[in-house]
């Protein structure tokens, strides 16, 4: 055949054949298929084939005419200009000789799918797609579950013609590409029966940071589409690489996603969005064996390609395998990887934005801070009302909205997860946004100024008004790390994987109970006695925090070691100290169902509190569960990095009574190297440091409790 390719023909060499898409496919399918990595099989249009599509009717010169005077940043223009060039594409017939190779290579696929007609995927494949420098990510069309001949050579024609969408035409020109230099090739996709089961992208890096420590998955119910466009807020996985290398349980994150609604086929067999059940939303899309599963074959991907990677997967509902169905190289931060970093923009906030009002939250996309007045745009039609400089707020963003997107001082959706096309888009160009908030286009009014803040960790706010902040920018390559060793305090496990990236030597303190406070916030006794059966008052607000886990306990263990276990990731392999809770009476009392369990003290600071509350009945099983969650974080996810401390041990008897504990929950001294601290915060600590250095490995100094 002349004008097609099947994927076992082509390998990543014949981009300039086949697209970037395709070729990828090929070379999946081809080298990475022998080791495990199920990719469905399809077939290639080429470039002779566009290049022939292109000769009718001098289609090829009635394109340059109408592009000639595009000006791409007039909407109205790029708009009518586009979709004038699709219709002229759309107008025009297959040529005779690609229609009968095209119809030829689908009764084979079909043939062996052992169907009369096979569902397929046909999707657009550009040959200057999927660059190191430029991921064209969306810019070109997709058409899922195409079934029978007809339907295949008419979505083959409207992927040529989407070359010419307005975002395609935009994006070309803000990377400096000629059309004439690209040609559109296709990829007919054997499909994958991810309606009855979940689909989503991953990245073989954190898109926020960019450490590539670990595997971001996302993941929803139904056909991935919905991930992919940012319209649902997916569920959320973070895989740890180097423990997953060793086969230990390596998932580090779980984050469940509101999962909205989901792609599925109708009676007709065409693909509609329909509402997710009540449990859908409460559960997650993958099990742990799946994630595992995916990150293997990451791992796989990624090492055979050599760069860090964006990958699109489906789960058969029928068969129960799981599939990769693109992969492309990750484009912002690779370039980053790739070359030295001189300089750091450093977003430093100089105010207390808690009192300040705030108007939104969602997941934040970079690390910056954008101000302006906002402008609601509901659809591309209002577009003109759009000035540079403003907040564009909108439901979704995708790439269509990129002229919009580049005029933006930040960027805000309803709707979207980290890895949308809206959130990958706004990073490449740099622009603040925050994406998943659910109602931004309903809370935020037009005119009002706002600060769209990022640097505040995972969660991006929308505050009311221009907060107080300096952008500094640190030059690198004049820092000199000190002789003194360096180890940071680090209390939210969200921030740790940007932190990591500063020159340190480790973490001298991770307080835990900042993450039980922010990750589980209901009190652990609360937890305890719930999940023995027992009344708890405040229980159907806990029961609401519970949903996607088995118990009270697997919620408190689960969540309480992903934090733990996001620190100790980001951090590995130096040394990650982790000191058990230290609430005071007055701090429990304030979590959900909290009042049961504490009693008033006139100064909860020298009251009932660290070591004396870990082996007394009022809270000794809770305690054991913070033991379980360590001992799943060091053995089970083999974090060994993470060392314990303990705080507030009044007497070395208090220390012993506590490490017994520890070593019945298999938490043993020495043991996998193992090491236990104590602070050395009361005064007793410092008389008596030779008794209670023979019971514990090391000091920390708190200073400030002592004084």
């Amino acid at each position: 055949m002349k004008y097609i390719r099947f994927f076992e023909t082509v390998g990543i060499e014949d981009v300039g054949l086949v697209g970037g898409k395709n070729a990828s496919l090929g070379e999946m399918y081809q080298h990475l298929v022998p080791f495990g990595v199920n990719v469905p099989n399809g077939f290639s249009t080429t470039i002779d084939a566009y290049t022939l599509m292109l000769s009718q009717n001098n289609l090829a010169e009635r394109i340059d005419e109408l592009i000639a005077d595009l000006d791409v940043e007039n909407v109205k223009q790029l708009q009518s200009c586009g979709k004038t060039v699709r219709e002229q594409i759309l107008n025009e017939q297959l040529p005779p000789e690609l229609k009968s190779e095209l119809l030829a290579a689908y009764r084979q696929l079909s043939k062996q799918y052992d169907r009369k007609a096979t569902d397929v995927a046909v999707r657009s494949s550009a040959t200057a797609e999927d660059l190191p420098d430029a991921s064209f990510a969306g810019q070109q069309d997709t058409y899922l579950n195409v079934w029978g001949e007809h339907a295949l050579l008419l979505n083959v024609k409207r992927c040529f013609a989407s070359l010419f969408t307005d975002r395609a035409i935009s994006y070309r020109h803000s990377r400096g590409f000629d059309h004439r230099e690209i040609s559109l090739c296709v990829g007919v996709q054997k499909m994958v029966r991810s309606d009855e089961a979940s689909s989503g992208v991953m990245f073989t890096l954190d898109t926020q940071s960019g450490s590539e420590k670990v595997i971001m998955i996302n993941s929803a119910f139904g056909l991935g589409e919905n991930v992919v466009g940012g319209r649902i807020n997916p569920d959320e996985f973070f895989v740890f690489k180097p423990t997953l290398k060793k086969d230990k349980s390596a998932i580090i994150k779980r984050q469940l996603g509101s999962k909205e609604m989901k792609m599925v086929y109708d009676e007709k067999l065409k693909t509609l969005n329909i509402p997710t059940t009540p449990s859908e939303r409460e559960r997650f899309s993958l099990t742990d064996e799946d994630v595992v599963t995916l990150a293997r074959y990451a791992l796989t991907i990624e090492e055979h390609y050599g760069v860090p990677m964006d990958i699109e997967w489906a789960k058969d509902g029928r068969d129960g395998q799981l599939y990769i169905v693109q992969a492309r190289p990750e484009t912002v931060h690779s370039k980053k990887l790739n070359s030295k970093q001189e300089n750091m923009e450093k977003y430093q906030i100089k105010e207390d934005t808690s009192k300040r009002s705030c108007l939104l939250e969602g997941s934040a996309i970079g690390e910056k801070i954008g101000v302006g007045t906002v402008r609601v745009i509901n659809d591309l039609s209002e577009a003109s009302k759009f000035n540079a400089g403003e907040v564009l707020v909108t439901d979704i963003t995708d790439p269509d909205w990129e002229p919009l997107m580049k005029k933006a001082s930040a960027i805000v959706t309803n709707k979207g997860g980290r890895t949308c096309h809206a959130a990958i888009v706004a990073r490449e160009i740099g622009v603040s946004a925050i994406v998943g908030t659910s109602n931004a286009t309903e809370v935020l009014k037009n005119g009002v100024q706002v600060s769209v803040c990022c640097a505040e960790g995972e969660k991006g706010h929308v505050y009311e008004g221009k907060i107080d902040f300096d952008l500094e920018l640190i030059d690198l390559s004049a820092l000199q790390e000190p002789k003194t060793k360096l180890f940071m305090n680090v209390g939210d496990p969200e921030q740790a994987l940007a932190l990591a990236k500063i020159p340190n030597q480790g973490v001298g303190l991770a307080r835990m109970e900042f993450i039980i406070n922010n990750h589980i916030n209901a009190h652990p006794m609360a937890l305890y006695d719930m999940d023995n059966g027992k009344f708890v008052k405040g229980s159907e607000e806990i029961e609401k925090l519970i949903n996607g886990f088995d118990s009270p306990k697997s919620y408190f263990i689960d969540r309480l070691s992903a934090g733990i276990g996001m620190i100790a990731a980001a951090f590995y392999p130096n040394p990650v100290i982790v000191r058990t809770s230290d609430f005071k009476t007055n701090e429990y009392k304030h979590m959900l169902g909290g009042e049961a369990y504490e009693k008033d003290e006139e100064n909860p600071m020298i009251g009932f509190r660290g070591a004396s509350r870990y082996y007394s009945d009022a809270y000794k099983e809770a305690f054991k569960w913070e033991c379980e969650a360590l001992k799943k974080v060091r053995d089970d996810m083999g974090l060994t990095n993470v060392k314990v401390m303990l705080p507030f041990v009044r007497t070395p008897d208090e220390g012993r009574k506590v490490i017994a504990i520890m070593n019945e929950m298999g938490l043993v001294q020495g043991k996998n190297g193992l090491e236990i601290y104590a602070m050395c915060e009361i005064p007793s600590n410092v008389i008596f440091a030779e008794e209670f250095l023979k019971v514990f490995d090391g000091y920390s100094i708190g200073s400030n409790d002592l004084t």
